[in-house]
Order: structure tokens, then C-alpha cells, then sequence
């Protein structure tokens, strides 16, 4: 395959931190950057070697230099920046939540498939070795039948990403669009199932403005039966990472595991004992942009497609609505 040309639609923290390096891992390379912001756009590039600036959407999107955008700008954003780019032939890897609304992210899908391009959503969770390794667990029954499951994903937000998060509900602000959809994501992609309601409370811990939410904690429930717990927050400076499922004869263990880095570990415990899970750790990104690749050759999927985006999405709407009015909300996880 000739070298892959992308487009960033916003000059983001996590396309500096995370993504160019893995476009360049995987020999593409980042052409251009849109920003609303021209002295940004023009200070971003300069700085990661990008060949240009510019702050036109349409400029980007219609280049013939670029084949294939990403998308990491504020959330309500992305819909519209994704119809121009899809218009445009360009195949497009989104952030989550790839949308505000669910029609807005069903709209978002059906579009790529109208024009026939390749569309991800960027949740990376399920590119981690300790997930992939705790799914393949399952399937291969050495828990049994699983039954619980437990999410940690409680951290603490550092400043250079406060702002919007905290205090722009018109951008998809808040705790549950910004961490749920990825628990959301992971354990559908771990346990293989999904899922069918959700009850949830938020909390405020005094980053959160706007009415905004700053922690939760929530149980979903699954097709097959299993109950997932899961605690988010960007207010614990000092809580640690975890994924756990609990199945009739063994559980799967996983520590400092809900994180953009490649690292944690998986426990299995049986009535066998303790067992370290056999782990293969990579960048999740570079692994995430390989698997895109792959499908815009033709061979498979995105390692999230944009169907897994609308699910989670769906997860974390329905968790929201069911703090705020205090009952289960179904979850309705159709494309």
C-alpha cells in the first residue's frame, strides 16, 4: 500500500501525544491540520513536521494530497466535519463520542457506507493486550460462564486537558460522554455481548461547572445476564485502573489496564490457583491505525468500526439520562 495521506480536523492534544507517531509507524504520514485558530494551526504544524496549515474544512477535506482524516475536535463538531470529509471520498477515523445525539452518530455511519468509505471510531481500549488477552479467555471457557464484571476507570483529569470537558455541556462535556463510552466500548468488546439497560448516579467533586458530572458509578446490564459495575471520575488523583470479570469458575484480573499506554496485567484465578495471562503489549494506537489501514486494503475491520461507536455511545447517553432520573434506562443499541 502507497504511504496513507491524513487530514487532522483539530490541531488536538492526542493527535500530538498519540496519533502522528502512529500514523508514522505504520508509514503514513500527517500532510495537513485544520485548525479554526490560524496562528495555532500554523505553530502545530511547524512544530510536528506537518507540511501545512490551513483553517478551511473544505480546503482539507478536498485536497488530493490527503486520503484519509481524522477527526479530534470538540463533539459537536465531528458530524458535520465527517460529512464533508466522507463527500470528499476520504476515509475517516473519528473521536469518541463520535456525536452529541444518537441520530446524529447513526447519520455519521450510514453517510460513510453511502459514499463508500472506511470509517473508526478511536476507542483504544479494545487494542490493549490485557483486553484482547481477557477476551480470548473467555471464549476459551476458562472462566466459565461470566456473570460479573467491574470497571475502575476513575483518574484524575491533568489541567492541560481541563476546559471543555468540565464546562461545555453544548460540547459533550462531562464524565460519562468522555470515560463511560469507553468502558462502555471495552466491555462489550471483552464480553462479547451487549448490552440491554443501565442504572447510574453522577456525582460533583468541584471540577465539574454547568452542571457537568465529574464522577459516576453505574451497573449495566448484558443479553446474556451478566451485571457490570463501573466508577468513573476525573477527580481521584490517586485511584488505580482495573477490569474484572467474574465468571462460575474463575475470574480474570486486570490491573492498570484503562490506559493509553501499553502496560497492566491479567490474572486468572481458578481452583487451580493464580495465573499471569500471557501478554503481548503494543502501542495501542499504532495497532489501532494498522487494523484501519488493513480495512481500507480490504482486509477486515477497523479495530472499532463506527457501529461499535454508535453502541457505546448509546451506553453512555442512556447511563447519563438514568442519573439524571434516578431509574434503569433502556439501552438501545440498533445502527
Amino acid at each position: 500500500m502507497a504511504k496513507l495521506r491524513w487530514g487532522l480536523i483539530g490541531a488536538s492534544t492526542i493527535a500530538a501525544e498519540h496519533m502522528i507517531s502512529a500514523f508514522r509507524a505504520n508509514g503514513g504520514e500527517a500532510v495537513a491540520v485544520m485548525s479554526a485558530n490560524a496562528d495555532r494551526g500554523a505553530s502545530y504544524a511547524k512544530k510536528h513536521g506537518i507540511a501545512r496549515a490551513t483553517t478551511s474544512l473544505k480546503e482539507l477535506v478536498e485536497s488530493k494530497e490527503v486520503d484519509a482524516v481524522y477527526i479530534s475536535t470538540t463533539n459537536e463538531l465531528h458530524r458535520g466535519q465527517l460529512f464533508a470529509a466522507a463527500a470528499a471520498g476520504k476515509h475517516v477515523l473519528c473521536e469518541k463520542p463520535l456525536a452529541l445525539t444518537l441520530a446524529d452518530a447513526r447519520a455519521m455511519v450510514a453517510e460513510c457506507r453511502k459514499h463508500g468509505v472506511v470509517m473508526g471510531t478511536n476507542h483504544h481500549l479494545r487494542n490493549a493486550a490485557t483486553h484482547r488477552a481477557m477476551r480470548e479467555a473467555i471464549k476459551e471457557g476458562r472462566i466459565g460462564k461470566p456473570l460479573f464484571a467491574r470497571v475502575f476507570h476513575s483518574v484524575y483529569l491533568p489541567p492541560h486537558l481541563q476546559g471543555w470537558r468540565l464546562d461545555r455541556p453544548e460540547a459533550g462535556g462531562g464524565v460519562m460522554l468522555d470515560i463511560t463510552v469507553h468502558d462502555a466500548d471495552t466491555l462489550r468488546f471483552v464480553l462479547d455481548d451487549e448490552p440491554t439497560s443501565v442504572i447510574a448516579m453522577g456525582s460533583h467533586g468541584g471540577m465539574g461547572r454547568a452542571g457537568l458530572e465529574d464522577g459516576a458509578m453505574g451497573v449495566i446490564r448484558f443479553s446474556q445476564g451478566l451485571l457490570a459495575q463501573f466508577h468513573d471520575g476525573f477527580t481521584t488523583k490517586y485511584a488505580t485502573t482495573g477490569f474484572e470479570v467474574h465468571g462460575e469458575s474463575g475470574s480474570l484480573i486486570g490491573r492498570d489496564c484503562m490506559t493509553q499506554e501499553p502496560k497492566g496485567e491479567v490474572l486468572l484465578r481458578t481452583s487451580s490457583g493464580d495465573e499471569a495471562l500471557k501478554l503481548d503489549h503494543e502501542k495501542l494506537y499504532v495497532r489501532s491505525i494498522r487494523l484501519f489501514q488493513e480495512a481500507i486494503q480490504g482486509r477486515g475491520a477497523p479495530s472499532a468500526t463506527g457501529e461499535d461507536g454508535v453502541k457505546s455511545l448509546s451506553v453512555a447517553i442512556s447511563a447519563r439520562q438514568a442519573a439524571r432520573s434516578g431509574a434503569e434506562t433502556a439501552i438501545d443499541v440498533t445502527v
